[in-house]
C-alpha cells in the first residue's frame, strides 16, 4: 500500500512546486560559492600535491557527509557470470553479450545484468560508454535477445507501464535515447545496467536492493544514489577482466537522477575515463544555491531517499551549504567531463549547470591546457569544449538526443581515442 501513497504524494508535489518554482533569473538571491581552492584550514590550493592530497580528499569528505551518504565498509563476495553471446547480433553490427553480476555474503545475494554491445568487426579492445536505464536493459533497444527485466520500474502512463514491471511489450520502448548502432558505427561500446537491479527506486527505508547485504544502520546512511554508484564501480570491476574492452577508455554516463549517480561515481572512482551528466539538475550539475527550478527541498521531499539526512538540513537552507555542485564537477580533474542541458528543461537550471563547470575550473586549471574562462552561456546548440571541460545547451526538453550522443562521442574522440 506504501508504494501508491509515495508516487501519488510525489507527483501532487511536482505539479506545485512546479508552478511556485523559479524561473526567473532576477528572482535568484544573492549567493556566495564556497571557495574551491581554499582548504579547511585556510591553506590556498595552488599546485597538483595539494589539490590531490589535501582539497580533493576534504571535499569527496564534505559531500558524503552533506549530501551522497558514505559507501559502508562491507564484507561481500562477487562473481561475474557470462550469459547469451550474439557475435553478429544487429544485423552482424554488434557483439552482443549478457553478463550477471552477483553481490552476496551471508545476508543475502543481489544480480545485476549488464547488456553489453561492441562493434563486431573490431580486432582490439575497444573505447566504452557505461551508464543505467530506467526501464530495464531491453528497453534500450528492440533486439529481441536482451532479457526482460524482473526488476521495480516506475509506473508510467506515458510508456504504458503499470504494476511496477515491464514485459515483452517494453522491448526498445526507449531505444530513442540509446543510439546503439550510431555508438557501434564510431567505434565505441556500450554497456548498460537497470538502476533497480541495483536499489529500486522507491522509498522503502532501504530494505531492498544492495542494502540487503549491510546492517540496518549501514543501509540508512547509504542512500540511493550513492548505492547507485557504487554499482557503476562495481560494473567496472567486471569490465576490466573484459578483454574485449579497453579498461582505460571508459566514460561514465547518466540522464536526470542517473546523471547525479554518474557524477557522484565518477568523484568516487577514478578509474573512469570521462564522466557525463546528462540534464542532472539539484543534486547533480546545477548550483544548488541559486534556487532555481528544484530545489533542495523539492527534491528531498519527492525523493527522501536520494540523498543522506544531512542534505535535508539544507531544504530552504541552501545558504549554509558548506560545497555546492562546481565542488563536484571539479572532483572530475584532471579527466574530462561533460555537463549538457536543454532550453526546455527549465526545472534543472541550465544556468546552474554551466556556471557549475565554469566554476571548476580553477582545480582544471592546475593540470595546465585550456579551461573555461568566460561565464556566459553558449549559443544553443554549439557546444563549447575547453581542454577537458565541455558544455553544451540544446534545443529540446528533459531527455537525451541524437544530438547529444554526437557530441558525447565528438568529446570521447579527442579524450578517449588517444588513450
Amino acid at each position: 500500500m506504501k508504494l501508491p501513497l509515495i508516487f501519488c504524494s510525489c507527483i501532487l508535489l511536482g505539479s506545485l512546486c512546479f508552478g511556485q518554482a523559479n524561473y526567473d533569473e532576477a528572482k535568484v538571491p544573492d549567493y556566495t560559492l564556497p571557495s574551491l581552492m581554499i582548504s579547511q584550514e585556510g591553506k590556498k590550493i595552488s599546485n597538483i600535491d595539494d589539490w590531490q592530497n589535501i582539497r580533493r580528499p576534504e571535499l569527496l569528505s564534505l559531500f558524503e557527509q552533506n549530501v551522497y551518504g558514505k559507501i559502508p565498509d562491507f564484507k561481500y563476495e562477487m562473481d561475474f557470470k557470462v550469459g547469451k553471446i550474439d557475435k553478429k547480433a544487429l544485423s552482424g553490427k554488434a557483439y552482443a553479450k549478457e553478463v550477471v553480476v552477483s553481490f552476496y555474503n551471508e545476508r543475502d545475494t543481489v544480480d545485476m545484468t549488464i547488456m553489453i554491445f561492441l562493434p563486431a568487426k573490431s580486432k582490439k579492445a575497444v573505447p566504452l560508454f557505461l551508464g543505467y536505464n530506467f526501464y530495464g536493459n531491453q528497453s534500450i533497444h528492440p533486439y529481441p535477445e536482451i532479457t526482460i527485466s524482473e526488476s521495480y520500474v516506475n509506473n508510467s502512463t506515458k510508456l504504458g507501464v503499470t504494476g511496477n514491471k515491464v514485459d515483452e511489450s517494453s522491448r526498445g520502448m526507449r531505444s530513442s535515447r540509446w543510439a546503439v548502432e550510431r555508438i557501434l558505427e564510431r567505434g565505441y561500446g556500450l554497456a548498460v545496467i537497470h538502476y533497480a537491479d541495483v536499489d529500486p527506486d522507491f522509498d522503502d527505508g532501504f530494505k531492498n536492493g544492495i542494502h540487503r547485504l549491510v546492517d540496518e544502520e549501514s543501509a540508512k546512511n547509504w542512500p540511493s544514489i550513492s548505492a547507485w554508484a557504487w554499482g557503476l564501480s562495481r560494473a567496472l570491476d567486471y569490465i576490466e577482466t573484459d578483454s574485449k574492452i579497453d579498461e582505460k577508455r571508459i566514460a561514465v554516463f547518466g540522464h536526470s537522477r542517473l546523471g547525479k549517480t554518474s557524477l557522484w561515481a565518477g568523484a568516487l572512482d577514478q578509474r573512469f575515463a570521462l564522466v557525463i551528466s546528462n540534464d542532472s539538475g539539484c543534486g547533480g550539475a546545477a548550483l544548488s544555491k541559486r534556487q532555481f527550478g528544484e530545489t533542495v527541498q523539492v527534491i528531498n521531499t519527492a525523493f527522501p531517499h536520494w540523498f543522506n539526512s544531512k542534505f535535508k538540513e539544507y531544504n530552504s537552507n541552501e545558504a549554509n551549504l558548506p560545497i555546492d555542485q562546481h565542488m563536484l564537477i571539479a572532483l572530475m580533474a584532471p579527466r574530462p567531463v561533460y555537463v549538457a542541458s536543454a532550453v526546455d528543461d527549465r526545472w534543472a537550471d541550465p544556468r546552474g549547470e554551466f556556471l557549475s563547470i565554469y566554476h571548476a575550473s580553477k582545480a582544471f586549471k592546475l593540470y595546465g591546457g585550456d579551461v573555461m574562462t568566460s561565464d556566459e552561456m553558449p549559443e544553443i546548440d554549439s557546444p563549447v569544449i575547453r581542454g577537458k571541460q565541455a558544455y553544451h545547451i540544446r534545443t529540446g526538453g528533459h531527455d537525451v538526443t541524437s544530438f547529444d550522443w554526437e557530441k558525447y562521442m565528438d568529446f570521447a574522440d579527442i579524450h578517449l581515442k588517444k588513450l
